[in-house]
């Protein structure tokens, strides 16, 4: 008898649905409260899950989600960053 994979699942924080985790974005928060996009999925810090897409990062900000999953608040700088990074990576 084979054991099938487990597929790791994750939420989006912007719109909630829960994804495979390869198909989502991780955002990262290390020890120097330093917050940024992790492509590769490996960086050491707490991560929050976002679909690759502006919209859901936009419903994100609004909702104060990344504020909540991070415990900290997020400068306007931080938040055009990450902005920038996902529309870049398209």
């Amino acid at each position: 008898m084979m054991k099938t994979k487990k597929i790791p699942v994750r939420k989006c924080v912007g719109c909630g649905e829960g994804k495979n985790k390869r198909d989502l974005i991780r955002v990262v928060k290390n020890k120097e409260n330093e917050v940024f996009v992790d492509y590769e999925g490996k960086a050491n810090g707490r991560g929050a899950y976002l679909c690759d897409n502006v919209d859901c990062l936009e419903k994100a900000i609004k909702s104060k989600a990344f504020e909540r999953a991070f415990e900290m608040k997020i400068s306007d700088e931080i938040k055009e960053s990450l902005k920038d990074t996902i529309e870049s990576h398209k």
